[in-house]
């Protein structure tokens, strides 16, 4: 299975991992610094959930394992895997519209609720990564 064992991982690309949803009990890190930031991460296989500087970043649940996270505001991506299929809600910006691409194929488009939130299911496997990108139309 592919998992973030430390919860949380710093890439050498400067991306972020984390995750862990084989664990069977809740465990999260908090102040983990990222370019200046602060993250949050809660995880086991009910839900993993990211917080950057208090604010909500990423939710999946049943829990993930999240590979090389990045967004630069018009574009999120990374890799997932699961035991299951897992729903995703991500923090994005309100009341716009976004084109959801899995694994290369588009999944069509999606607008955010005036909250900023998008919500979108992945088909999540254990040992192989479905690649997400989510962009701003």
């Amino acid at each position: 299975m592919k998992t973030v064992e430390s919860r949380i991982a710093k890439e050498k690309d400067g991306t972020l991992s984390f995750g862990n949803f084989t664990l069977p009990e809740k465990s999260k890190l908090s102040d983990f610094a990222h370019e200046g930031d602060l993250y949050k991460v809660k995880t086991f296989y009910e839900i993993t959930k990211l917080e950057k500087n208090g604010l909500f970043v990423y939710e999946s649940v049943p829990g993930t394992s999240v590979f090389n996270f990045k967004s630069n505001g018009d574009v999120v991506s990374f890799g997932v895997t699961g035991k299951e299929d897992a729903q995703i809600t991500l923090e994005l910006e309100p009341d716009k519209e976004y084109e959801v691409i899995i694994d290369g194929a588009s999944a069509g488009r999606v607008k955010t609720n005036l909250g900023g939130k998008l919500v979108f299911s992945v088909e999540a496997k254990e040992d192989t990564e479905t690649a997400v990108e989510i962009k701003r139309v």
